[in-house]
């Protein structure tokens, strides 16, 4: 069965940047496992996927724009220290859900100097080309339950 609309996929990955590191691998772990077309993954992997099938390998660059976005300046700003009410230290690396116009907003501390905290609400790899090794460990028709919750229920996925 090839990948299509509402197929259930099974599929082992290394993600590296483009300095080669590694920056996730689902090595020793059990395969990624996602609906196809109902945006669970990111959109330029899922396009590269489209059409394949089980038992296949094969190598996928990412842009920016069809992974994580490119990066937003407007996302990086200075709070007061004093926003972080409760918290008894702010260190970079602390992540915080802050309320934004649009809604929630998972924010990271990027530097903390005095009562000045930068904080930078893009994904962490949001500007970053995104190169896969992927095999494909299974594909599957996805049940009427999965395709109308919009995600994959049992083994590798949501249980309810």
């Amino acid at each position: 069965m090839q990948i299509a609309q509402n197929a259930v996929v099974a599929f082992h990955y290394t993600l590296t940047n483009d300095a080669g590191e590694v920056l996730d691998s689902s090595e020793g772990r059990d395969p990624l496992t996602y609906l196809h077309g109902a945006g669970n993954i990111i959109p330029g992997l899922e396009k590269e996927l489209e059409g394949r099938e089980a038992g296949e390998k094969l190598q996928v660059t990412v842009a920016p724009a069809e992974g994580y976005g490119e990066l937003q300046p407007a996302l990086v700003q200075e709070v007061p220290r004093d926003a972080f009410q409760g918290v008894e230290e702010v260190q970079p690396g602390m992540q915080f859900q802050a309320q934004t116009q649009g809604g929630p907003l998972m924010v990271t501390v990027t530097k903390v100097e005095g009562d000045t905290v930068t904080v930078d609400g893009n994904h962490p790899l949001a500007g970053q080309t995104l190169n896969f090794d992927v095999e494909i460990a299974s594909v599957r028709e996805a049940s009427d339950e999965e395709a109308e919750h919009g995600h994959v229920h049992g083994e590798g996925g949501v249980e309810h």
